[in-house]
């Protein structure tokens, strides 16, 4: 690599490392609030625990939610023949990212990080558009964008409809008048409900590291594949030949579909499979590591693994593959042995993430807390709704993270305190300003992240 080269590669390390230090202090923020607002935990108590638990999300929560991040650029994006352009799309989209966040920080508005990063990734792939000889539509994998956007869209709502639900729950079976009354200004509440607190809070903080921290893990994998994909393409602990005998199964086992009933988009699909597996195999006939590949050739390979998992994938999710069930559910165990060999993390990439994360767990989280403390409702939290809320966005950050799906954890748990607060007493308990603004954030966020991403692209572009 040349000096020029390392020096971006650098910068945009520390812009990616950036951007999960801002997402600790804006996003955490959502966990520490009930506990810190109930009288819980102290403050400074509270956002170490909070940090330690999402560093050890992060370690613990796989990479499913990065390799989707990673996804949702086709590859021919992702990779530039010139790599200056892959440097410049990596720029754009992080700069654009932290830029919003901490406007919205700034302001104390509970905004998305993962609608930041999401709308910074779109505006990026829809400004290919713009370029002369463009890839045109395929800029954008709009099918794993429709996946997450849903991902995304849902939250808020679940957040807010399930909230009340945990409200009545809880209204049902607990009947300890303290658990509903605002908690009074310095005086601790009882131990079982710090307890429950501590608890409701640390789940939140873990499955916030698992789902937000793999986000940052995407990034940084998306940088070092953009600017050195000889070296980051593939996981040279995989042995190939294993993998190869994961691609020859599934060729196998595809050969006896019946194609005559497939459609015309899953034809192509058919056939892109068997090109590629067969390309892998041949490139790979007396290989076992990645590095005896000619380095030219790996990024080839990479995309020859793709190509299958992801055609097979779409075939199965189509409905119409004549397999029987059994050879269904066999067909995906290989499928995932084969991803083995392109979606992947070093350790080190998870480390780094996790100690921004956690740092920045720790540090300007008084913003956002105040918002979500004092102003969404008409009165402070009540015990009861913060746990409500806590646990509905735990359970929902969870439930995404085990479904390989990014999710706000920003929009499930300010969405919670508000349908816990309504829960209380009606509409008319939520602060009509604050509500506002908080909604207008999250509409805005997509758009303007990708108009700011789409437009520093095409900038960078020009200037590199």
């Amino acid at each position: 690599m040349t000096t020029s080269l390392i020096i971006f590669l650098v910068i945009c390390l520390l812009l990616a490392c950036t951007f999960e230090f801002v997402n600790g202090f804006h996003d955490t923020a959502n966990a520490v609030a009930t506990v810190i607002y109930t009288n819980s935990m102290k403050p400074t108590t509270a956002v170490v625990y909070s940090g330690l638990l999402n560093f050890i999300g992060v370690l613990t929560g796989g990479i499913g939610v990065a390799m989707g991040i990673v996804n949702l650029l086709p590859m021919e994006v992702l990779v530039d023949s010139n790599v200056y352009h892959g440097i410049a799309m990596i720029l754009a989209l992080l700069l654009s990212a932290i830029i919003w966040n901490l406007g919205t920080w700034y302001f104390g508005l509970p905004a998305s990080s993962s609608h930041t990063l999401i709308g910074s990734i779109l505006g990026i792939g829809l400004a290919f558009m713009f370029l002369p000889g463009t890839v045109g539509d395929s800029a954008v994998n709009w099918d794993k964008a429709k996946d997450t956007g849903w991902a995304l869209l849902i939250s808020p709502f679940a957040g807010f409809a399930l909230a009340i639900v945990v409200m009545f729950i809880f209204k049902r079976f607990v009947k300890n008048d303290s658990f509903y009354k605002e908690p009074i200004p310095g005086k601790k509440p009882p131990i079982w409900i710090r307890m429950l607190l501590w608890c409701t809070c640390g789940l939140v903080s873990f499955f916030h590291g698992q789902n937000d921290g793999q986000k940052g893990v995407g990034l940084v994998m998306m940088i070092l594949i953009a600017i050195m994909p000889a070296y980051f393409s593939l996981d040279n602990t995989i042995n190939l030949q294993s993998v190869n005998v994961n691609v020859n199964t599934i060729k196998t086992m595809m050969a006896k579909a019946d194609t005559t009933i497939l459609s015309g988009k899953e034809k192509k699909l058919y056939a892109d499979l068997f090109k590629h597996s067969e390309h892998y195999s041949t490139i790979v006939a007396t290989k076992t590591k990645s590095d005896e590949i000619d380095v030219a050739a790996r990024f080839d390979i990479r995309k020859d693994i793709v190509k299958v998992t992801k055609g097979a994938e779409k075939l199965i999710s189509g409905g119409n593959l004549s397999l029987a069930p059994k050879e269904v559910k066999s067909l995906k165990k290989e499928i995932d042995g084969a991803k083995k060999l392109v979606e992947f993390a070093p350790s080190w990439v998870i480390i780094m993430i996790s100690i921004c994360l956690g740092l920045g767990t720790m540090i300007g989280w008084k913003r956002i807390v105040k918002t979500i403390g004092e102003k969404i409702g008409k009165q402070h939290m009540s015990y009861a709704q913060g746990a409500s809320a806590e646990i509905v966005a735990a359970v929902g950050i969870g439930i995404a993270t085990a479904y390989k799906a990014p999710v706000s954890t920003t929009h499930m748990l300010s969405s919670g305190i508000m349908g816990s607060m309504v829960a209380k007493k009606g509409l008319k308990n939520l602060q009509r300003a604050t509500i506002t603004n908080i909604v207008l954030a999250w509409v805005l966020t997509l758009p303007v992240t990708i108009i700011l991403s789409g437009g520093l692209f095409l900038l960078f572009r020009a200037i590199l």
